[in-house]
């Protein structure tokens, strides 16, 4: 595997791979630091029994993407934690302490909240190291996940991107593939659009009305931490199936790959807009262009969460937050669409041209190293 990451390796990055472990403490982690150049790494720390190595390389890559994109003063990290977020919380706070403690020393990386993690575990962190975004309110954060920081974005990018696929959002009709943390407050702010629910998936499987379903209902399901397959009145089915779902607006907002070249023809959507990170394979996106799906790439849709955690970090309010979100979103989704429209190119194209422009300038007034560290793989 760790081959595969020196192949991919380019004059962006990574800088650094560290992996952690401690069998004692059963625990097995990565850290990938991208680049450095505009600032220390922003990136959540992801857990779950199946992460590798290449997935936490290939989400750093998209964050180093997210932040240049949004103008922030930092560059792309993550951190990968093998394990069930599920199991108990004395356990899952032992592991999460043990990996920030080892990477106390690695300035150049600042924890956030991601998939099976949250702000208690940022604050375990904080209280380990310092070094943590996301936290409670306690600690003076601004708690992504409860304010919709992502999904609130998302709405705005649908809103721009709306009028360049022909969609008039009063009645179009939404499928949330992972309705979690971002889904569940992208279809709430998209709701307030006049949008209509149509679909949902979580981890157990989806749950399917043509005539809409209850938005309320659902958001107190997952609330007591149920799952939308026990939601009464719609159809139930398998987990995947929340891809062959007629909608207007289809958001992947789980784990990376869940469209690509052998599912991607069963998608029946005019707008995808990509609330996870990495959720499309090239090809896969390449097809929907062809076939005329707009795809507004992750690391435009998605950054609202990171402009939050580096927006908190330098003591902003939660209503300073939420402009910038709105600002920074809508104006780079009108860019990248402008292109799009111009070039006739892809629009995962037009935001990577977008985003690695404003890299390359941050790097031209580095030294090779930021920090005193020299880069390199451990």
């Amino acid at each position: 595997m760790m081959e595969a990451i020196f192949d991919l390796a380019d004059e962006l990055g990574p800088s650094k791979v560290i992996h952690v472990h401690e069998p004692s403490l059963g625990l097995k982690a990565v850290l990938v630091v991208d680049n450095t150049a505009a600032g220390p790494s922003v990136g959540g720390l992801r857990m779950a029994p199946d992460v590798s190595t290449l997935e936490c390389y290939r989400l750093a890559r998209a964050m180093t993407l997210k932040n240049a994109a949004a103008g922030l003063p930092h560059g792309g990290g993550k951190s990968v934690l093998y394990g069930d977020p599920r199991m108990p919380r004395a356990d899952k706070e032992r592991l999460i302490r043990a990996f920030a403690s080892s990477l106390r020393g690695v300035q150049e990386y600042i924890f956030g909240p991601d998939m099976g993690t949250d702000e208690e575990c940022m604050a375990w962190i904080r209280d380990e190291i310092g070094r943590a975004v996301g936290l409670p309110r306690e600690f003076g954060g601004i708690p992504l996940d409860e304010i919709g920081a992502t999904g609130w974005g998302i709405s705005h990018v649908a809103e721009v991107a709306a009028s360049y696929c022909d969609l008039k959002l009063d009645g179009a009709r939404v499928v949330v593939q992972g309705f979690g943390a971002v889904g569940k407050h992208a279809a709430r702010f998209l709701s307030s659009l006049g949008t209509v629910l149509v679909g949902a998936a979580d981890s157990q499987g989806t749950v399917y009305n043509p005539r809409g379903l209850d938005l309320a209902a659902l958001l107190e399901l997952k609330q007591t931490g149920r799952s939308v397959v026990d939601y009464p009145d719609g159809q139930h089915l398998d987990r995947d199936a929340v891809i062959d779902l007629e909608c207007d607006i289809w958001i992947p907002a789980a784990r990376p790959d869940v469209i690509h070249e052998d599912n991607v023809a069963r998608l029946d959507a005019k707008l995808l807009i990509q609330g996870a990170n990495i959720p499309i394979t090239p090809g896969a996106e390449q097809y929907l262009h062809e076939k005329g799906v707009l795809c507004i790439p992750d690391f435009i849709a998605n950054a609202g969460g990171v402009i939050c955690a580096a927006l908190e970090y330098r003591g902003a309010s939660e209503v300073i937050a939420l402009e910038v979100i709105e600002e920074k979103l809508r104006r780079n989704t009108e860019q990248v669409l402008a292109t799009v429209r111009e070039r006739r190119i892809l629009p995962r194209q037009a935001a990577v041209e977008l985003a690695v422009e404003r890299i390359k300038k941050a790097m031209s007034y580095r030294r090779w190293s930021l920090f005193s560290t020299a880069p390199g793989f451990i």
